[in-house]
Order: C-alpha cells, then sequence, then structure tokens
C-alpha cells in the first residue's frame, strides 16, 4: 500500500479503539499509517467506504450487513474482523415526555416492558385527543438504534410505523433537535444521551442494555475486495484496535483514554461524560440521578471485540420484520458472512473457537429465544411486524 490509510468515524464513544489505536500509536506499532477522518452521518461514511474515499471505517453493524445485500443503495460487499462496541446505546426522551410516562407506570421503571406499556398508554391518550403523534430520532434506517427502538416499542403493542413517527438524524444533531422540541425522544449512542441529560433537555429512559443484554453495535469495516488485496493490512488494524480496546479497558487507562477522545477533532466533548461512558456510570436526569450498569458500553472486555455471526443474523432478521427485505437463506448466510471471526482469530493468532464467546444477542427482553436456523419460526411470534410479501 502506498500513503496513509484513511478511515472515517462518527463522534461516538464506541470509536474509541479505532480512536486510541491512531492517537496511543497502536496503530504505527503495527507499521501503519493512518489518517481518522471525522465525520457527521452514517451516509457519508457508508458511501465514502463504499467508492474507496476511505479504507476502512467506524460503523453501524446493520450498515455493513444492508451495504452487503445492496439494501437502500448501491451493492459493496463489507467485511467486518473487529467489533468495535457492544452496546453503549441509550433511549432519552424531552422532560415532557418523560413526566407523561412517570404518570402511566405501573411497575419497576427500568423494567422496559413497563415503560413500553405506559408508552402504549400515552399514544392511546394523544391520539384521542387528536395530538400529533409522537416523534423519536435514531441515526439511520439500518440502525441497531431503529430496531432496538422498535422492538422495545413493539412489545406492548405501539407499532413504530403507525403509531409513532420515526425519522433519522445524524448522532451529533440528536441533542439540538430535542432542545427544539423537534423530536421528543431519540436513541443514539454515547456521549450524546448524557450531554442531554447534562444540558437539562433530556432524561436517560433505557440503557439499550434493558432491552438486548449483549447486542452489536459498531464495526471496524473494509470493503470485501480491499480486505482480500490487503490480508496483512486488515491484521494489523485488528490487532492496533485489539490492544487500544484493552488499554481503554484497564480502570487505571480511563483518564487518559478519556482525554484523547474529547479532543475536538476526534468526538469533541468534555472528557469527564466521556469517563463516565467508559466507567457505565450515568447521570440519567437533570437531577443529578445517577445510574450504574456493568453492560453499557463493552469495548473490549467479555470477548467483545470478536465478531459474531449470530449477531449479524439477529439484525437480519429485524431487516425482515421491519419490511427492508425479504426473507432469504442466501440473504441470510450474505449476512452472517460480514462479520468475520475467522480474519480477527487470523490476526490475534486464536484458532478456532477456543475463546469463541458468542451466542448472539442474549438476553431480550421479550420474545422467544433468537435461533438463526429458524428464523421464519423466530419472525412468526411477532405480532408487531411489517415484513414484505
Amino acid at each position: 500500500m502506498t500513503g496513509p490509510l484513511r478511515i472515517g468515524f462518527i463522534p461516538l464513544v464506541d470509536a474509541a479503539a479505532l480512536i486510541v489505536a491512531v492517537d496511543k500509536g497502536f496503530t504505527a506499532a503495527e507499521g501503519l499509517e493512518v489518517e481518522l477522518v471525522r465525520e457527521v452521518s452514517w451516509s457519508n461514511v457508508r458511501d465514502k467506504l463504499n467508492i474507496g474515499l476511505f479504507d476502512a471505517a467506524h460503523l453501524l453493524a446493520p450498515v455493513a450487513i444492508a451495504s452487503s445485500l445492496g439494501l437502500g443503495h448501491v451493492k459493496v460487499p463489507i467485511a467486518a474482523p473487529f467489533n468495535l462496541g457492544i452496546n453503549g446505546n441509550a433511549i432519552t426522551v424531552s422532560p415532557p415526555l418523560h413526566a407523561a410516562l412517570m404518570e402511566e407506570i405501573d411497575g419497576d421503571r427500568f423494567d422496559p416492558m413497563v415503560t413500553a406499556k405506559a408508552l402504549s398508554r400515552v399514544v392511546a391518550k394523544r391520539r384521542k385527543a387528536g395530538a400529533e403523534p409522537l416523534t423519536f430520532g435514531m441515526t439511520f434506517p439500518f440502525s441497531t438504534h431503529n430496531y432496538q427502538l422498535r422492538f422495545w416499542m413493539a412489545a406492548a403493542g405501539v407499532d413504530p410505523d403507525e403509531d409513532v413517527r420515526l425519522v433519522v438524524l445524524p448522532p451529533p444533531y440528536m441533542v439540538d433537535s430535542l432542545a427544539s422540541g423537534h423530536v421528543d425522544a431519540f436513541c443514539v449512542g454515547a456521549p450524546w444521551n448524557s450531554v442531554a441529560v447534562d444540558l437539562g433537555i433530556g432524561h436517560i429512559l433505557h440503557f439499550v442494555s434493558d432491552i438486548l443484554v449483549r447486542a452489536a453495535e459498531k464495526v471496524l469495516a473494509v470493503r470485501q475486495t480491499w480486505a482480500e488485496k490487503n490480508p496483512d493490512v486488515v491484521a494489523a488494524l485488528v490487532r492496533a484496535a485489539v490492544k487500544a480496546a484493552e488499554f481503554i479497558e484497564h480502570p487505571e487507562n480511563r483518564d487518559e483514554a478519556a482525554q484523547i477522545l474529547a479532543q475536538p477533532e476526534r468526538i469533541g466533548v468534555d472528557a469527564e461524560v466521556i469517563q463516565r461512558t467508559l466507567g457505565g456510570r450515568l447521570k440519567i436526569s437533570p437531577d443529578g440521578t445517577l445510574r450504574e450498569s456493568g453492560r453499557y458500553l463493552l469495548v473490549g472486555r467479555e470477548g467483545a471485540g470478536r465478531p459474531d455471526p449470530v449477531q449479524a443474523a439477529w439484525l437480519y432478521a429485524q431487516m425482515v420484520r421491519w419490511g427492508q427485505t425479504a426473507l432469504s437463506e442466501a440473504a441470510l448466510r450474505t449476512a452472517m458472512g460480514v462479520f468475520r471471526p475467522d480474519l480477527y482469530d487470523a490476526a490475534v493468532g486464536q484458532s478456532g473457537s477456543a475463546k469463541d464467546v458468542s451466542g448472539g444477542p442474549f438476553g431480550a427482553f421479550a420474545g422467544p429465544g433468537f435461533d438463526p436456523q429458524d428464523l421464519a419460526g423466530y419472525l412468526a411470534s411477532f405480532e408487531v411486524a411489517h415484513r414484505t410479501r
């Protein structure tokens, strides 16, 4: 290869392993010269990766799958040899919506079924009063945020396509959209939920780890053809990301990692907000209420970096459930083939499944257990769905 690698990213804490790999010198130690390019929208990142302006990218896991299937855009097969984050999203609501939900709460407010039922009652009241539907922001049609919002709402019978409005907003624009009243709530990755709380304009209703205990979020994505031509570069990138993730996960390194990520050309928010995120200790309301979770965001621990094809199958199942594509065995194989534990293992020297901690999206709060061998049965169990015929 000639010249530096150009890698695109969105200012989110789950880009941490990539940013720290470059800024702490882990990529340089692997003989790589890397230019990180900050972008605003996922469509920009996807398009620049697809046409070769980026060699690699911090990318929404479902976008990598959609690109490989040719859904919503041109078909460009993507390989994901490293998982940049497990979990990390949250649902944040405006103070008026929070008050309305709390009025309807019957049970534990941290139980997503309880809040989903409260939402269904709020939606029904608004409809009866002739009010506009609630508007929820999410980051992209092919996004975990979209599927996680839908999964949560639909569990209590709220139809995300009929009863509320879902709109696409780039992550950095979520807070302003909530402040201006353009949206009533949003689902986004850190740090933007915390920023809304700190400004006094939002309450974090749920960590998405309440909804799915273990859900693949972002991947290090490369074009499949590029990966085939540059296997040594891919392996070096993976090794650098693994070392960076290990660095970040050591509590004694959190302050330094947060300072790196806080830089204006990286995430560009206060380091203390990023530290809270990495430690899983978040302020969830403007009054200072704290909530702690060891599962809020996994960067490297618990095998988070190793891609799990079962996670890709779950994401593909959501695309089918919500009418973005039809169910097909060939498409399922393609989707699962995007997540490349083989490339990860080759890079770090693992063989077979010696350290395979896969097992898909453990712990969905509702619905049946997930079996990628029986997607038809899984999908048939949901009452609220919009599958293509």
